[in-house]
């Protein structure tokens, strides 16, 4: 490889979009509809499909703050000015506010009803996305 040409697994750069941010994270997204899909598999056959329902609403929060998450990056390599520490601090505090308070909202709209289930839909999701990242990483220290 010369010096012009860029790697296949290094999205070029350019302005931040947020479709660009879902393609680049097109794993995520397939462990979201996974999730989803089989949190319905599961509770459906056991008539409770709400509580399927709120863990995949808990896996869609947290699919939303993964790719706002790559968003935010890209909009960070993007721009002329460099990103201070606590500007990328605020951003990141405000979206993890907006998720959360969205989470807390349907757990307690359903409290009777397994509305827990929207934090574990969540917190699976960013055990799981944390793994596919780290993975990756990983192999690339050990390779190199």
């Amino acid at each position: 490889m010369n010096d012009t040409e860029t790697p296949r697994d290094v999205a070029p750069v350019g302005p931040a979009s947020f479709g660009r941010a879902i393609r680049n994270q097109r794993r995520a997204v397939i462990l979201a509809l996974v999730l989803a899909a089989g949190s319905f598999w599961i509770a459906g056959p056991m008539g409770e499909w709400l509580t399927g329902g709120l863990f995949a609403a808990g896996v869609g929060l947290g699919l939303l703050n993964h790719v706002l998450t790559e968003y935010a990056i890209q909009k960070a390599v993007a721009s002329e000015d460099p990103v201070t520490r606590n500007a990328y601090a605020r951003s990141s505090l405000v979206r993890l506010g907006i998720i959360s308070l969205a989470a807390f909202a349907l757990v307690l709209a359903f409290f009777n009803d397994g509305g827990v289930f929207v934090l574990f839909g969540l917190a699976i999701f960013h055990l799981i996305a944390l793994a596919l990242t780290a993975i990756p990483l990983l192999r690339e220290v050990r390779n190199s």
